[in-house]
């Protein structure tokens, strides 16, 4: 098994200088840094390197498929930079984000701005057709009006308490998944696969961009606040709805989870009788077993694919997803 972290960190090092490159030209000087800030403030780097193993998975040359990773990157940063300013979260990466440094104006500006150098950096990529660029510019598209959608859905169920699972899905895969699948798909597409193995490598995004996602609510009550670094129960000291809240609530019959998440004062005492009426019913292991469901028909998919160390690699990324304690 490969080490997942340090070949995702070599990959990183092609799509910074990319990014940093792109967005060197960029004025007046304030604008520009804003823009480049969170790129090197550093993160996983799991969309744009999943872009390029995909390409070199289905035989291709990794360096056609650059400018779309780096494009996807930049997609993920500026929704990033308009989620803090949504949630007006002070902190992202360790560092102070965006509109904490320049103000809401100018970080709107550079968000703006990575959005629009995405398009321009999947039309000037290296070594592929029109018909290449084309595809990939429309799934990118795509995954930036799911990411809308799935932000406003998110919006929507901060009030409710009747979400059930469905929608919980449909939510995560547009908000988190979409993008990720898009990364994946752009891959086989600049990778020059066939249109069977283009769909498959979509659904291979699909799939772990959903288990990413419930890994999140999952370590959210299982790791620790030193590992995680934030406290333990946070969802549930907000009143999120995450697939653990919804399954628990379902099989709480006494209704006391329903009335902690309801209280907005809720002490850290509450928040703990929560956890274990959580565990009690289930409701924490039934989110690991849907995540590792996910992944292991990820999996089992890439079987379409020829073996390969890259695809190797992909089938770590599926695992690592779950292994990930962050």
């Amino acid at each position: 098994m490969s080490d997942v972290k340090e070949v995702l960190g070599k990959y990183s090092t092609e799509i910074t200088k990319t990014i940093e490159d792109e967005l060197s030209t960029i004025a007046p000087e304030n604008l520009g840094e804003a823009s480049i800030y969170l790129t090197r403030a550093g993160g996983k780097m799991l969309r744009p390197g999943l872009t390029l193993i995909v390409s070199e998975a289905v035989g291709g040359n990794r360096e056609s498929a650059l400018k779309s990773g780096a494009a996807i990157e930049l997609i993920h940063t500026f929704s990033l930079i308009h989620d803090d300013i949504m949630d007006d979260d002070d902190m992202r990466r360790g560092m102070p984000s965006v509109h904490k440094v320049w103000g809401d104006d100018v970080a709107i500006l550079a968000g703006d701005t990575l959005f629009s150098k995405a398009f321009e950096m999947i039309i000037n990529s290296i070594d592929t057709t029109p018909e290449q660029n084309n595809k990939t510019l429309a799934t990118v598209a795509d995954a930036c009006v799911k990411i809308c959608e799935g932000q406003a859905l998110d919006m929507g169920f901060e009030e409710r308490f009747d979400v059930d699972e469905d929608e919980y899905m449909e939510m995560i895969f547009k908000k988190t998944g979409a993008l990720i699948a898009a990364a994946t798909k752009a891959g086989a597409i600049m990778g020059g696969a066939s249109d069977d193995v283009v769909d498959v490598m979509y659904e291979y995004g699909r799939l772990i961009g959903l288990a990413f996602q419930i890994q999140d609510d999952y370590l959210d009550l299982a790791s620790d606040e030193e590992t995680l670094g934030k406290p333990i129960g946070s969802d549930i000291g907000k009143g999120k709805m995450t697939i653990i809240a919804i399954k628990g609530i379902a099989s709480d019959d006494s209704g006391r989870l329903l009335e902690i998440l309801k209280d907005d004062e809720n002490s850290q005492e509450d928040i703990d009788e929560a956890i274990e009426i959580l565990k009690e019913c289930g409701a924490i292991e039934y989110a690991r077993k849907l995540a590792l469901d996910s992944v292991n028909q990820a999996k089992e998919i890439l079987d379409i694919l020829p073996d390969s160390s890259s695809k190797q690699v992909l089938l770590d990324i599926a695992d690592f997803v779950l292994e990930r304690n962050t």
